[in-house]
Order: structure tokens, then sequence, then C-alpha cells
């Protein structure tokens, strides 16, 4: 992943909660597998509308050539990652409508997230860092 300070909505960026990456390293043949996944939160543009979204980032790296340390979320994240099918949208709020849990402590939680981060676009929640790009 590309680290970029700059928010562009256009560039697909994510922000992520660093003490929720869990990776593991896998080694075949001199070359490295990394999978594991992160706890994010990103924007999204339909039309004219800007959504809040929050899920979870796959992180997935497939022949790698060097070992990377599954415990340095930094060193993880700013391995060769595939990024092709983005994150996995848990909750989105577009400032009408809630999409995702049903469970209503769920979409409370969610709601807490989503609404503060929509109302301060492109600011960052507090918690994330970002701005990461596959």
């Amino acid at each position: 992943m590309i680290r970029q300070h700059r928010f562009l909505i256009s560039q697909r960026q994510y922000a992520v909660k660093l003490d929720t990456l869990s990776a593991t390293v896998d080694e075949y043949e001199g070359r490295f597998d990394l999978r594991g996944s992160v706890e994010a939160v990103w924007y999204r543009r339909k039309g004219a509308t800007t959504r809040a979204c929050l899920g979870t980032l796959r992180l997935w790296g497939h022949g790698l050539t060097g070992p990377v340390d599954p415990a340095d979320p930094q060193v993880v994240l700013a391995a060769d990652l595939d990024g092709r099918y983005g994150g996995d949208c848990h909750g989105r709020w577009d400032g009408e409508r809630y999409w995702g849990a049903q469970a209503p402590d769920t979409i409370t939680g969610h709601l807490e997230v989503l609404r503060p981060m929509l109302a301060d676009y492109p600011s960052l929640p507090s918690g994330f860092e970002g701005w990461w790009r596959f």
C-alpha cells in the first residue's frame, strides 16, 4: 500500500485502525505470502452523494520477495499488497440513510463513527490513521 498525506476521493483511499491489524506470513520456495485484515473507514461517492463507510480491509500479498514482520502494522501496510477487492463494508451512512447491520447496538456503534466522519468530510475519524491506497 502507499501512504498519502492528502485525501483525494478519486484515489480510493482508506484510513485504518492500526491496533486492529492482524497478519500472518508464510514462506514458500523463497517467496512470502501475507494474509491479514484491519478495521478501516473510507469515503465513496455515488452520483452526487458522498458516503462514509466502515468495515474490514483484507490484506493480501502473494509472492513477496522479502519477509514482512506481521507484528509491525506500518511494515505490513507498506508491503506490495493486492487491493483489487477493496474493503468489506459493514456499515454505510450517506447523511439520510444507514445501510449495514441489523442489530440495534451494532447500528448505534457504526453511526457513532460514521455520522461525525461524514459531517467532518474529509477529516480522519479519531483512532484511525490514513490515508492509504493500493
